[in-house]
């Protein structure tokens, strides 16, 4: 996933460079996951917490290994309330557990 990551944090450099510097802008990271409940004892108490995870070490890894300001970065929690696929295959409900990266104003 880093590697997907970077190229996008390659594309979001060029396009940041060239936005007015008046327009008061972020890059939102959005953490998804499938609707699975957690076990009990799992590491998150539940899909909220992990899609907030999710979100979080992605924005974590573009400020420390891809020098992206602090300011300029959001990380949200979903949890499983903003599915793509509704489907009960592993296949479908992997697209499910996800990030999205969207440039937008704040």
């Amino acid at each position: 996933g880093k590697l997907e990551i970077e190229n996008v944090a390659v594309i979001l450099n060029q396009v940041v460079a060239e936005i007015p510097k008046n327009l008061n802008w972020i890059i939102r990271v959005d953490g998804h996951t499938d609707s699975t409940s957690m076990v009990p004892g799992a590491e998150f108490k539940d899909n909220w917490e992990l899609s907030q995870a999710r979100a979080l070490s992605v924005v974590r890894f573009m400020i420390a290994d891809l020098g992206f300001p602090e300011d300029r970065l959001a990380a949200t929690g979903f949890g499983e309330f903003q599915p793509v696929s509704y489907g009960s295959t592993a296949e479908e409900m992997a697209q499910n557990r996800r990030i999205e990266i969207k440039l937008t104003e704040k």
